[in-house]
């Protein structure tokens, strides 16, 4: 998988290099955002959504959740606190694992960020100032997707990861440990999100299932992360916040001087108001404002 991503970046990406040269595609919609198409495929588009003033702005990248198997891009928010900071937001679509097993997502985001490098200065925004940002499913993909960027020397400012999956080959002992079941059934099960996403069973193949996720890749990193922050609700029913310790500890052994920002958010569930408001909101904005400055 990391081989296959630095290929994808170093040549620009099939889906990024598709149909005559990245073509844009302008779509004005009523919140003042812009739809862009990064590839030929329906689920290849992101839209961007600039802060008033002027440019270039620098940019926060959000990947949506959703299992692997549904979700889009409008499911997230634009907050307007981020945009109040003067950064702009880039809200990225992929191909799903109903259609397309794993890399397929995780070519897709990098393919949204090398568009973004490419093109960003004609959409009013600062290629070289972006911070990647996933929340559930889609922080594994934030997270892989800084890696990649990570393993070819052009790290993002910063990555956010808010109660993502890690390595899926620890969910269900993680859950155990907890004393906990998850509520979306057994990661190792056959018919798991994990185990669609991967086209097996992740009990019949747990080495591998570990090494092409965020926490085997780290693995075998050592060399300068970007700064992370990463916050998971305490009484999550479908992921254990151990994935968000394990995050902590494996991007620390990476890299022992990385900035990293960890917190459980107590009494928070999978996502919700507490992720989108109060003091989560706050401490996104202050991590956004200091790495991209």
């Amino acid at each position: 998988m990391p081989g296959l991503i630095r290929r994808t970046l170093l040549i620009g990406g099939a889906a990024a290099t598709a149909a005559a040269g990245l073509t844009l595609i302008w779509r004005a919609r009523s919140l003042g955002e812009t739809e862009v198409a990064y590839g030929p495929g329906p689920r290849q588009v992101m839209d961007v959504t600039l802060p008033n003033g002027d440019g270039p702005f620098p940019v926060l990248v959000m990947i949506h959740g959703g299992a692997f198997l549904m979700g889009d891009k409008s499911d997230l928010p634009t907050p307007a606190e981020v945009l109040d900071a003067g950064i702009a937001i880039v809200r990225v679509n992929y191909r799903l694992s109903g259609t397309d097993l794993w890399p397929a997502q995780g070519e897709d985001c990098l393919a949204a960020i090398v568009h973004l490098q490419r093109h960003g200065a004609e959409l009013g925004l600062d290629p070289s100032r972006i911070v990647i940002m996933g929340q559930s499913a889609g922080a594994f993909l934030a997270v892989s997707t800084a890696l990649s960027l990570v393993e070819v020397g052009l790290p993002p400012r910063g990555v956010v990861s808010f109660y993502g999956p890690m390595d899926f080959s620890t969910m269900d002992a993680d859950m155990a440990t907890l004393g906990r079941t998850a509520s979306m059934g057994a990661t190792d099960a056959a018919d798991s999100p994990e185990s669609q996403l991967l086209g097996y069973p992740i009990a019949d193949n747990r080495a591998a299932a570990r090494a092409l996720g965020p926490i085997g890749r780290l693995d075998q990193i050592r060399e300068p992360l970007p700064p992370i922050l990463i916050r998971h609700g305490d009484a999550d029913p479908m992921i254990a916040d151990l994935q968000a310790k394990r995050l902590r500890e494996a991007w620390l052994a990476a890299d022992p001087q990385a900035q990293i920002d960890y917190a459980l958010v107590p009494g928070a569930g999978h996502g919700g108001a507490e992720f989108e408001s109060g003091e989560v909101l706050a401490d996104l904005v202050a991590f956004l404002t200091a790495n991209l400055a």
